[in-house]
């Protein structure tokens, strides 16, 4: 697909207004060799407990630290009297994010590597929330949709702007390494913890716009990060609860599992993480790829070639907490073939490295061993720069972050991923008195506000309703008593993929009255989030995805149900047995829109 015009005509327009500057960061090279003179001297003056805490990354919250206060002080402890190589941070306000990072990069004596989970964009993590009873917004970078929102596009220009977008605003918030993007292919509907994280269910898809998002990041600073190896997306199991089991054997493996990667690797990614999942067909036993040197040693260095960094997924999630101890579980990864050790336990830091330091000086490990993945750690802390400076400017960040420019083409993905699967009874646009509601399965008050507000600006008459998943009878019967006066309802479920939910299926008592509504009712029901609901619902005549629960997905697919914007997404999965992948109806937007 290509931009074509007033998108791309208002696309160009915003990226020449906004004010140039030079790369303030060096490209990531193809691949992550050995390293120069100051990878050289910085190994050669630190002692093995300070090589061990290398490749140690602990995570910090976003919460704001006074320095006197206990999370500063424990930060401080991580960083300047362990010498941790690097931090991984969690959400929080990108001026308060970038400021903490400088004060943790102060008391570093080797520049830290910072780490973030930023799947969709740098707004996922450099974010500030709302302030109840307000609803104040407190401001984000760029917020981009899902990756299944891009695989419904299927533009490997957009993809790779968004590699570049991400690149750019992570890099002047301070962070250097984005564990993105997720290339696992999602051909399991059942799956509880990729899902839209994923490009989609096609590997050809998922490995062309994986490649154009790492070319994204890396050509602009930002070392990308493939996952998760040797591949998530045909599980039933959510990993951070206990250890999915794939079954699938070698010969399937090639065909579906592993092209994204090899892909990757060709356009010289930098990082993978691999995934606390078994692969017996490939290893010939239980254990997760984590700990497995027939998956981290043989399959990924020897038969793909990949010498960058390998990163272990969290070594506090279930898969691994259950079947080992922490510092039996370190050791376990270093042996297989991993670099760094992402998250331990926070009051598991210290244990882990002091475990390292006795398996060496016990024989267990070798100090050969520790200096390879140092040295792989370092120098790609090299290639970023970061030995002639890690701290960043504050002054810049609101310059860079989250600028017009940027959130336009967050706008763009987002209007064009919309996709329509079904319309049997031609109920689109939506037209007439029509009630919404909205669903949420977690707890967040403000869930489906942004589309309610703009409906109500399209739809005159709109009336709104919210539900729960603990929907109780009552809540239910006003549901039915609100449908009676109106020619229309929007379901609209807000299903979020996110750890320790172990599945993302409607409450059956809700499900149970969309089916009645559905029977008495013209009924177009649109997802935001999880694509599969259609599967709960197969009887529905009119379906729509709009593949996430961000800002401007809402607005997007306000737009698109009400025929102010066209519909052009194609579905990148199959919803068994009921669509194939590329399924979408195109449809324009009505005359006189805008």
């Amino acid at each position: 697909m290509k931009w074509t015009g007033p998108a791309l005509g208002a696309l160009l327009a915003l990226v020449a207004c906004a004010p140039a500057r030079p790369p303030v960061t060096p490209a990531v090279p193809a691949t992550v060799v050995a390293g120069g003179e100051w990878v050289d001297q910085t190994l050669r003056h630190l002692d093995l407990r300070r090589k061990v805490a290398q490749l140690v990354f602990p995570r910090i919250g976003g919460e704001y630290y006074p320095e006197p206060s206990p999370a500063y002080e424990r930060m401080r402890h991580w960083v300047q009297d362990l010498g941790v190589g690097g931090l991984i941070i969690t959400i929080g306000p990108p001026l308060e994010m970038a400021s903490k990072l400088n004060m943790a990069q102060e008391v570093a004596q080797v520049p830290l590597f910072v780490t973030a989970d930023m799947e969709s964009g740098p707004g996922q993590v450099l974010q500030g929330g709302t302030v109840l009873p307000y609803g104040l917004e407190t401001g984000s970078a760029t917020r981009f949709p899902p990756l299944m929102a891009f695989g419904a596009v299927a533009d490997e220009r957009l993809t790779y702007e968004f590699g570049r977008i991400t690149a750019i605003e992570a890099r002047a918030a301070g962070v250097h390494v984005d564990f993105a993007p997720v290339v696992d292919v999602n051909n399991n509907p059942a799956n509880p913890i990729i899902n839209t994280r994923s490009f989609g269910a096609d590997p050809a898809l998922v490995a062309r716009l994986a490649g154009a998002a790492i070319r994204g990041m890396q050509e602009h600073g930002l070392l990308a990060t493939a996952k998760h190896f040797p591949g998530h997306g045909d599980t039933q199991t959510d990993s951070h609860i206990s250890l999915p089991v794939i079954t699938v054997d070698r010969a399937r493996a090639d065909t579906i599992e592993l092209p994204p990667y090899r892909a990757a690797f060709a356009a010289g990614v930098g990082a993978i993480m691999s995934a606390h999942i078994a692969f017996p067909a490939l290893t010939g036993d239980s254990l997760p790829a984590t700990l497995n040197p027939k998956q981290l040693t043989g399959l990924l260095r020897r038969d793909l070639g990949f010498q960058g960094i390998a990163f272990t997924d969290a070594m506090d999630m279930g898969a691994i907490t259950r079947n080992a101890p922490a510092e039996r579980a370190v050791l376990l990864a270093l042996q297989a073939g991993a670099d760094v050790l992402l998250q331990p336990n926070p009051e598991d830091v210290e244990l882990v490295i002091d475990a390292i330091v006795a398996a060496v000086r016990s024989g267990e490990l070798t100090e050969a061993r520790i200096d390879a993945s140092v040295r792989r750690v370092l120098a790609a802390k090299e290639r970023l720069g970061l030995n002639r400076g890690a701290r960043v400017s504050l002054e810049e960040l609101p310059k860079i972050v989250g600028i017009p420019a940027h959130t336009a083409l967050a706008d763009t993905i987002a209007q064009r991923s919309i996709t329509a699967v079904r319309d049997r009874d031609a109920l689109l646009p939506l037209r007439g008195r029509v009630l919404s509601v909205i669903y949420s399965d977690d707890y967040d008050p403000w869930t489906g506000r942004t589309l309610q507000r703009e409906l109500g600006a399209l739809l005159p008459g709109l009336r709104t309703a919210t539900l729960s998943e603990r929907a109780t009878a009552a809540e239910l019967d006003a549901i039915r008593s609100q449908a009676e006066g109106v020619d229309a309802v929007l379901f609209s479920p807000f299903i979020r993929v996110r750890a320790y939910k172990g599945g993302l299926a409607l409450a059956e008592p809700v499900a149970a009255l969309v089916r009645e509504l559905a029977a008495r009712k013209p009924l177009v029901l649109t997802s935001f989030g999880n694509p599969y609901v259609l599967q709960q619902l197969p009887e529905l005549s009119t379906y729509v995805v709009a593949w996430g629960a961000t800002d401007n997905l809402q607005r997007a697919a306000a737009r698109a149900l009400t025929g102010q914007a066209a519909i052009t997404g194609r579905l990148p999965i199959s919803i068994p047995p009921l669509h194939e992948i590329g399924t979408g109806l195109q449809r324009p937007a009505l005359p006189g829109s805008r």
